[in-house]
Formats: structure tokens, sequence, C-alpha cells
């Protein structure tokens, strides 16, 4: 009985020292290929725990890096970005603002990608905050959403927006532009709510934004899965199905969130240097800017 407990521990030290062979094998292979994907290994994934690196770098480079997911690279990061300015994480905002304007982003779109976040933000709190009945709410986005299906088959034109200037006057306009007063935006205080409304009716709702409309409740719906807010997440996706957002749009808006989420865990909990931070971002997006120079010099030839 003592050599068989002997042996299996032995084979326990053994198989645990295989085990850890694999795990340094597998973070070496990983940070080989950050080297010859981005042409230097940023500082950060010098923190990452080795158990963990095999699989962060997977997942950043087959969803984030990935020019070929459903959701084009501009929209990742704007995501990105509303997700990160919410947090709030320094480092993220930094680097998707950086890789947004990288993949062609405007100021317009920076600026509306935080809006959206800020707007979910706030419905998030007050919708939670006044204990919304959940069963009552979807009800409401169901007829909001029917309603809009039918007006656009109906090819009926949008009505023009009133002037709001108080509670009253924003009241008139919601019943106007969505057909009937949402409970939730009846009960916002009176005071208030020709600001609230106004928010959400030129930004979120106004087709004509630099962000298309499909992009901006995806946006909120990536903000609202990790606030969590259940309201805002119904809400969102059936107003992405409603502006033409397929499941793959959903779910990688949604995976994009929790990478960031993740990402932006590790590098506070690491306390990773701010300063050598930017300092990669700067690297990689000048580093991605001179490959593309080169590409688009030897497709010219």
């Amino acid at each position: 009985m003592k050599t068989l407990t002997k042996t299996a521990a032995i084979l326990l030290v053994l198989g645990a020292a295989g085990a850890a062979q694999a795990e340094t094998k597998a973070a070496e292979a990983a940070r080989a290929d950050i080297q010859k994907t981005l042409g230097f290994t940023p500082q950060f994934f010098l923190q990452v725990p080795e158990l963990q690196l095999p699989g962060a770098w997977d997942e950043m480079k087959t969803l984030q890096l990935n020019p070929g997911t459903a959701l084009p690279g501009k929209v990742k990061e704007l995501i990105g970005l509303a997700v990160a300015a919410q947090i709030p994480c320094r480092y993220c905002i930094y680097a998707h603002t950086e890789f947004a304007r990288l993949n062609g982003a405007s100021e317009a779109e920076l600026g509306e990608a935080v809006a959206m976040a800020g707007i979910t933000r706030h419905w998030s709190t007050f919708l939670n905050g006044i204990q919304t009945d959940e069963g009552k709410f979807r009800a409401e986005i169901t007829r909001l959403t029917d309603g809009a299906r039918k007006a656009a088959a109906s090819k009926t034109p949008a009505p023009k927006p009133l002037d709001v200037t108080d509670g009253a006057t924003a009241l008139a306009d919601i019943t106007q532009t969505l057909g009937f007063a949402p409970e939730f935006l009846k009960r916002f205080p009176d005071v208030a709510r020709g600001g609230a409304w106004r928010q959400m009716r030129d930004v979120q709702m106004n087709p004509a934004t630099a962000v298309a409309p499909k992009y901006k409740e995806l946006i909120g719906l990536a903000v609202a899965s990790q606030v969590p807010c259940r309201f805002c997440i119904i809400a969102h996706t059936e107003f992405a199905k409603l502006a033409g957002a397929s499941d793959a749009e959903i779910t990688e808006a949604i995976a994009m969130a929790s990478l960031t989420r993740d990402l932006s865990t590790l590098m506070n909990g690491r306390m990773v240097d701010e300063p050598q931070f930017r300092r990669d971002v700067d690297k990689l997006v000048k580093g991605a800017k001179a490959a593309a120079k080169r590409r688009m010099s030897a497709s010219a030839r």
C-alpha cells in the first residue's frame, strides 16, 4: 500500500511538471505569435499570467483583430470605446479611440459612441431604480417595434418633431413619435423629461447621425450587457434587430463588450504602466499605417 502511495505521489509530481512545461510552451507560442502579428510585444502582454495568455491572445486575435468578422473593425472599436468609457478604463479608452481612428472613425462617430454609452447608462439607472415591471416593459418594447414595422411597411412619413420645452411638450412629442408614451418615460421627473427625451430622440433614434442606427443599438446592447441591465438588453436587442442586425452581429457586439471588460480588469488589476501602454498603442498604430501603405504601394505596381 505504501509502495502504491509513493508511486502515485511520483506520478502526480511528474504529471504536474509535464503540465507546467506544456503551459510554458503554450505561453511561449502565444508570445511568439504576438511578436509575429504585431511586430513587437506590447508590455501589458508580459503581465498576463501564463495560464491566461494563450486564450486571451487567441480571443483578441480572432475577434477584435480579425477583419473577417460580421462586424467591421471600426464598429468593434467603437463598441470597445463605449464600454471602456463607462467602466471607466483609461487604458481601454485610449486604445479603442486610437484603433477606431485607425479603422476610419471620425470624431463625430467617436463622440456618438460615447454618447450612446452615456444614454444607455442613464436609462439603465432609471429603469432599475424605479423597479420597472419587466413583463410590462417587454410588452411596451414589442408595441414599439411592431408600430415601427407597420409604419415602415405603410411608408408613413415620420411626424415633424415638436418643440420640446418642458415635461408636457416632451410627453406630447413622445406620444406623436412612438404612438404612445411608455410607462418609464411617463414616470421620469416632469422637470427633467424634456432633456432626457431629447437626448434619446436626437441621438439614439435619429436616423441621420454619423453612426448608423443598427450600430448605435449594438453599442447600447454591448454597454447594457456588462452593466448589466436586463431592461436595456431587451430593448437594444429588439431595436438592433429592427434596424437589421443579424444574430452574428448581436453576439459579436456582446463578445466585444466581454473582451473589453476582461482586458480592462487585467490591466487595472496589474497596474500596467499607463505612459508605456500609450507608447505601445502609438507604436501599434504607426506600424499598422506603415503596413497599409506598403500594401497599397505593392498593389499599385
